[in-house]
């Protein structure tokens, strides 16, 4: 372990066996995960700030519009148990009166889905062997070492644990115009901000920058709340989220893509929805078909490719693979069609502050456009994936030490294929692992609960292995 004034040997160190760094989805998953598979006394802790585990920024809203962007049937947190958050709704008597079928198919609220990590945590803690402890407090550094890493917290306190995994989540990108973290309190306000957003609502104009997941989510809750102004939305392409569809998955063998490249690619997905819609298919049912290959089909590509898929085919995919509830995407619409919700296909110039409004300057493909006047502006530009633009102080400090390095094309961090970290010079760590969306760069598909599952299952495992090797 490289030498660091922060961390002397005068300072106590507290001991445990798995350090878990993160307690929203992704690290409760792996709590559990642990507890479950755990056989000996093991000694795990929990890092959050938070006072509330399982609340990161998708399962944070305690408002009944925000939806589950996959039916509840496909949420189980457990690979080995895939009906178990549907057990968990049908215990808690969430829908009363609705069969299990039918809940099975249903976009449940999201705050359910918090509530349900929460109490098959607790249940875990009851029966293993395995001693859970939440520290609420960020870990600031981090020393890979062997046989132990070091900790430590914003308070000086250190820890050293034989297995860390770091599950740090999501952070939301910075609006893209100088000078836009500099403005008034009030003026600009974070998508996942949820009470912030709904506080917004009224009879002036406002603005969203972004036109994903979570500007559906702000429209929704506006709406809900009694927005009576407009709501400009601008981003680069304009595309709204897609629903998703009943009716049946596309039967054809997607294992030939993973051998083409991405043009190649394109043409026989295209190919594929149009043998679909033949066969009375909507093109979601194609996209359902090769979803379990997401990751295999990102590795597939050479780096070239990946840079084209990034720079010209990412957005389309996000909008195709990552869709909404049918309700939901028919209120957009019916905002859209009322002329209250107007989409702008422009890049943000710069955000001026005017008496008692915000002017947004922005240019489209044919230049610039008329500035728009709103009263507040929403950000709803998505996750950071760059590493280097990430603002956590941990990751900060495995960057800057040579503990870690971004990923492919700068996504995320480095890992192997068993979501090891990897230093600098390339080298596995293997008391540290990487779940969740910090795997984006390698894996591509690293966000949804089918992969955040998997990934906190073998991230458990590796950790009760490795403890016993030790």
């Amino acid at each position: 372990m490289s030498y660091n004034a922060g961390m002397t040997d005068s300072e106590p160190m507290l001991q445990a066996d798995l350090a878990i760094i993160g307690g929203g989805a992704a690290g409760v998953l792996v709590a559990l995960n642990a507890l479950r598979s755990a056989s000996s006394p093991v000694q795990v802790i929990l890092f959050e700030p938070a006072s509330t585990l399982a609340q990161g920024i998708a399962y944070a809203t305690p408002w009944p519009e925000h939806l589950l962007n996959v039916p509840a049937g496909k949420m189980s947190g457990l690979p080995e148990l895939p009906g178990d958050f549907v057990d968990y709704l049908l215990q808690a008597d969430v829908l009363p009166g609705v069969s299990r079928g039918v809940l099975a198919d249903t976009f449940v609220p999201r705050r359910h889905y918090a509530e349900y990590l929460q109490q098959r945590l607790a249940e875990a803690q009851v029966h293993s062997p395995a001693q859970l402890r939440v520290v609420h407090g960020p870990v600031i550094e981090l020393q890979p070492g062997t046989p132990v890493n070091v900790l430590r917290l914003a308070d000086g306190v250190q820890w050293q644990a034989r297995h860390v995994v770091l599950a740090c989540g999501n952070s939301m990108r910075p609006l893209p115009a100088p000078g836009a973290e500099a403005l008034p309190p009030g003026r600009v306000v974070d998508a996942w901000d949820y009470d912030g957003v709904r506080m917004l609502a009224g009879d002036g104009d406002l603005a969203i920058i972004g036109s994903g997941l979570s500007m559906a989510d702000s429209v929704v809750a506006l709406a809900t709340a009694g927005h009576r102004g407009r709501i400009h939305v601008l981003s680069r392409h304009a595309l709204l989220p897609l629903p998703h569809a009943h009716g049946g998955i596309a039967k054809f063998d997607p294992q030939p893509l993973l051998d083409m490249p991405l043009r190649a690619r394109m043409r026989a997905l295209r190919g594929h929805v149009r043998d679909a819609a033949a066969k009375g298919i909507a093109w979601q049912g194609v996209m359902d078909r090769i979803r379990p290959l997401g990751q295999a089909l990102w590795q597939g590509l050479d780096a070239a490719d990946q840079r084209r898929f990034l720079r010209h085919v990412v957005r389309y995919w996000d909008v195709h693979r990552h869709r909404i509830a049918e309700t939901v995407h028919a209120q957009l619409v019916a905002l859209e069609q009322s002329g209250q919700l107007q989409r702008h296909r422009a890049r943000l110039d710069a955000l001026l502050v005017l008496d008692s409004t915000l002017q947004l300057h922005a240019h489209g493909a044919h230049g610039g456009m008329p500035p728009l006047n709103v009263g507040a502006v929403i950000n709803a530009t998505g996750v950071e994936t760059r590493a280097l633009a990430m603002r956590n102080p941990l990751l900060q400090q495995l960057l800057a030490d040579g503990c870690a390095r971004p990923g492919p094309h700068g996504l995320g961090l480095d890992s192997d294929a068993a979501g090891v970290l990897r230093n600098a010079q390339g080298q596995a760590q293997p008391g540290v692992q990487v779940v969740g969306s910090l795997r984006i760069g390698t894996l591509w598909e690293s966000l949804a609960i089918p992969e955040l599952r998997g990934q906190a299952q073998e991230a458990a495992v590796a950790a009760l292995n490795h403890d016993q090797r030790s």
